[in-house]
């Protein structure tokens, strides 16, 4: 720490004191940088930022100070102010001497050339004497150009010693790692340095041609450079933007074999004056419908008389080649137009093209050749063949419709909206056989699709393979024809109505709860007729003594002869049950049936719906 003694104490032990408020002990800096030059700053304060004595002089007491010297005995003897040192490295820095010049390579196994001219750049820093070599990059040259040695202090021979400012002169040759390098000039700086150190330059030389770069100038060819036209592209582009000239016109192709005159539409895009042609299609005409006879281009109108004899169907046409484009002046209606080398009548054109031409050319008159058109031939109409039975009928009329048939179109918003909904109703068969009395049917109508599906019930000593016995299809009346087809609905499924399926009789003789309720929400499409017949049926809105109706609802769960269902099966009969089925589950056999037969068909009933 520093010792503060200007408290009036004697400097003695124990009459000084320490100034424990300083903390910086460091000497002041004397260098700094100013706009990128080195300068030399004088300090301010000394160590532990204490005023240094000769800031608190002042002007005139500064002035004096150098020439207050002691007389010595034999008089005083004046002595001048020491100069301020400059360091080297701060008088030079970024001062750099530049010499051009140039080293020929020898080049093996080249018939073209047996030596190459490179061009150097010699760059001498006087901050430190070091040197660095640069090559300047030649277009297409193929050899590595730029840096070829890094700055340092380049040997000058084998003792040690490096080159020195001193050392270079122009019109010399310089050795560094075994090539000789020719300095042949340098620029005004460095020519201005080295007089002012008294070294005579020699006179400069220039540096001389590649012999290979001048047999490369040789062989490129001439390009001569046209001047740049005035017209302004993105006035015509932003202005003429989604502006088309439309022409009709007839392709005239009677002189080839087979030929006649094709219909087709010339559009010229005024945004950037390319022009397409593209050909009207007609209904079985036979050709192949190609959208477009020729792409959206610029097409020539004149090509220059040096490219006519070459052959134009290997000839790249460009700007340099063509004489003149097609203009909107070229295309007049009423007059025959070649483009491509083909003959174009412009017949008509639409009400915008004539728009344009009486307001920008109105010297140039459209007029509109009439044309024959074809006659139309009389098409027969297509026949449908009658229907074969094959399939349903919307599958068959797709195949004489199309070539390759599609699936018929479904209505998706009733297929989301009805999905998984099933009315399930049973029947017995309608049959004057023997063999049919007894057997037991479900028929469930699917209201995603109306589709119907039958699955037959398990009778005990039948004989008969219970299962699925119709795969889900939709069902015509009897009284539908091809043409008129009719199908089946919700509405015709009453309670004790038959239902004729592929010359086969089912009547019905009970449905679900939720058959009633679906119906009672479309009463304004179902008949009255149908939806009391579910009622009568079901007992809904009937009115019994609540002992009766304990009889009966026990006998419509354990039907006469038969076994009563455990209560764990029916729990695991309610959990596995048709997904459609919201409602109470009524038994759809009355005598005769067992509870396990009900709980095969509803597993039978799920496994059918989530497709299994």
């Amino acid at each position: 720490m520093s010792i503060n003694s200007s408290n009036g104490f004697p400097f003695f032990p124990g009459y000084t004191f320490r100034d424990t408020t300083k903390s910086a002990f460091h000497k002041s800096q004397t260098l700094s940088y100013k706009n990128g030059f080195a300068l030399p700053q004088r300090p301010n304060v000394g160590i532990g930022q204490e005023p240094l004595l000769s800031e608190q002089l002042s002007l005139n007491e500064a002035k004096q100070v150098p020439y207050e010297i002691p007389s010595l005995t034999y008089g005083s003897v004046a002595k001048s102010r020491p100069l301020d040192f400059i360091p080297a490295h701060v008088v030079y820095d970024k001062k750099v001497l530049c010499f051009n010049g140039y080293f020929q390579q020898t080049v093996q196994h080249s018939p073209n050339e047996e030596y190459r001219v490179r061009p150097v750049i010699f760059y001498y820093y006087l901050e430190d004497d070091s040197m660095c070599v640069f090559e300047p990059k030649v277009e297409n040259s193929g050899i590595p150009q730029g840096k070829l040695i890094k700055r340092q202090r380049l040997p000058k021979n084998d003792r040690g010693d490096h080159y020195h400012w001193k050392d270079l002169n122009v019109a010399m040759d310089l050795c560094v790692y075994g090539v000789t390098y020719r300095l042949t000039h340098c620029d005004s700086n460095t020519q201005d340095f080295m007089e002012s150190q008294g070294l005579v330059l020699n006179d400069p030389e220039p540096i001389p041609s590649d012999p290979y770069a001048q047999l490369r100038t040789k062989m490129q060819p001439h390009i001569a450079y046209a001047t740049p036209s005035d017209f302004d592209r993105l006035k015509q582009f932003i202005t003429m933007d989604r502006k088309v000239l439309r022409f009709f016109a007839l392709w005239d192709n009677t002189a080839t074999l087979f030929g006649d005159a094709r219909p087709v539409t010339i559009q010229y895009y005024l945004m950037d004056d390319s022009v397409e042609i593209r050909e009207v299609h007609e209904p079985n005409s036979g050709r192949d419908p190609f959208p477009v006879m020729l792409r959206r281009q610029k097409v020539p109108k004149t090509i220059k008389p040096a490219c006519e004899p070459f052959p134009t169907c290997v000839l790249e046409v460009s700007s340099q080649e063509v004489h003149e484009f097609y203009s909107p002046r070229d295309f007049r209606v009423g007059e025959t137009l070649k483009l491509m080398g083909r003959n174009f009548l412009l017949y008509d054109c639409d009400e915008f093209t004539r728009a344009y031409f009486q307001q920008n050319h109105p010297d140039l008159p459209l007029n509109p050749v009439p044309v024959e058109k074809k006659a139309q031939k009389d098409t027969k109409k297509h026949v449908i063949p009658p229907y074969n039975g094959w399939g349903s009928l919307e599958d068959s009329l797709q195949n004489c419709l199309y070539f390759i048939p599609e699936p018929p179109k479904k209505d998706l918003m009733k297929l989301l909206e009805n999905d998984h909904k099933v009315l399930r109703y049973a029947a017995t068969l309608d049959s004057q056989s023997p063999q049919d009395t007894g057997r037991r049917f479900i028929l469930s109508y699917y209201l995603s699709n109306d589709m119907v599906s039958i699955f037959e019930l398990a009778t005990r000593n039948s004989g008969i393979i219970s299962g699925k016995y119709l795969e889900k299809t939709r069902i015509s009346k009897p009284s539908s024809t091809v043409h008129n087809p009719q199908y089946y609905g919700p509405a015709d499924f009453a309670i004790g109505s038959v239902i004729e399926v592929f010359k086969h009789r089912f009547l019905l003789t009970d449905a679900d709860h939720y058959v009633l309720k679906y119906l009672e929400s479309q009463a304004d499409r179902i008949p009255t007729e149908t939806v009391n017949s579910l009622r009568q049926r079901l007992g809904v809105g009937v009115s019994l003594p609540q002992e009766q109706s304990q009889t009966e609802a026990g006998e419509l769960a354990h039907p006469a002869g038969t076994t009563p269902m455990p209560s764990g099966i029916h729990a695991s009969f309610h959990s596995v049950q048709h997904p459609a089925a919201h409602q109470p589950v009524t038994p759809l056999g009355r005598t005769g049936c067992c509870w396990w037969h009900f709980f095969f068909f509803y597993i039978f009933c799920y496994i059918t719906q989530i497709g299994y």
